[in-house]
């Protein structure tokens, strides 16, 4: 029987967390306070955290977190990329794991939140009780040219690429990425606020092949939109302030942790052959292709997908407790 999403709760508690550097963290909880601790990562990086992350995992078995990347969302300030680099992240998890009094959590999240968990584990592989991971994004070289340029996801979506880069020089084209990063660290608002829409329209374009899921809601919201594509391009022009090749280098550090990893077959934000590379050299690591989805979260099939696994992990960390 295909799963939906768990019933709508609310949080129980919300507040704001200083951290380095002129940062405060928004962190809620929701679900049963004496569950298993579970930490959703948001994606992006900028995106913020949603509702309906809370709604993953079973409310009576979980006590779910969810947070605000630093310079995003309801975190202050917002939007920022001033120190917000992938260690500061990494070590604001920390932090929350600590402030709120938690020896080991299972770490999930979804694109961008996959390559933060997978750099999280690999600092605090001791923290982790396990990964849920949807739609995986490693940060190299070879995702960012599917993502902005012209023989990548384009050749897919030639009518979203042309909209994505009419208002560039020929010149800019030729790279979009640093092309789109200048506008958006400009003075000029007027173009800021046309790029952030750009940027957001189209990975909102690929993100879904149930289009009547498409929310313009981070497209139509100036404060979202900018620090989704404020954030996302300061990351990826910085090569997410990690080597290449990090995460795949540093597998063997995470090798022990079960892992259970969901792709979409035809994701054409992060692609299918990134998540099988990750699996080929991560033994416990489990990969399940959904034969009719995309990247969105929020596809049926990714639903189902994610609140299974959920239950998965819930039952195996429980029984790990017993023996």
């Amino acid at each position: 029987m295909s799963r939906t999403l768990f019933p709508k709760i609310s949080s129980y508690q919300k507040e704001w967390l200083e951290v380095v550097d002129g940062h405060q963290l928004y962190i809620e909880q929701s679900g049963n306070p004496n569950g298993i601790p579970v930490l959703y990562l948001h994606g992006g990086p900028g995106g913020g955290c949603s509702n309906n992350h809370r709604r993953y995992f079973d409310p009576s078995r979980y006590r779910v977190i969810l947070f605000d990347q630093r310079g995003c969302g309801r975190s202050q300030p917002s939007p920022s990329i001033e120190n917000n680099n992938m260690e500061q992240l990494v070590a604001d998890i920390e932090v929350i794991r600590q402030y709120l009094g938690i020896s080991q959590w299972l770490v999930t999240g979804g694109s961008w939140g996959t390559t933060l968990a997978l750099a999280y584990g690999i600092k605090h592989a001791d923290k982790i009780l396990g990964f849920i991971l949807r739609g995986v994004f490693l940060g190299s070289q070879e995702e960012y040219r599917w993502l902005y340029e012209k023989n990548g996801a384009a050749k897919f979506y030639p009518e979203y690429y042309r909209k994505f880069i009419e208002h560039l020089s020929k010149e800019q084209q030729l790279d979009p990425l640093s092309a789109y990063h200048q506008i958006l660290c400009s003075e000029n608002e007027v173009a800021v606020i046309a790029a952030s829409k750009a940027w957001c329209l189209w990975e909102l374009q690929l993100s879904t092949l149930e289009h009547h899921n498409i929310s313009m809601a981070q497209v139509d919201d100036p404060h979202q939109a900018l620090c989704m594509a404020k954030i996302s391009s300061h990351y990826f022009i910085n090569k997410c302030f990690i080597d290449e090749n990090y995460i795949l280098k540093n597998i063997k550090k995470i090798e022990n942790i079960p892992a259970i990893i969901i792709h979409g077959r035809f994701d054409m934000v992060c692609q299918l052959s990134v998540a099988d590379k990750l699996v080929q050299q991560w033994e416990n690591a489990q990969l399940q292709i959904l034969p009719c989805a995309g990247h969105s979260g929020f596809e049926r099939q990714t639903i189902d997908a994610f609140c299974k696994a959920s239950d998965v992990m819930a039952n195996f960390i429980d029984e790990n407790k017993k023996g």
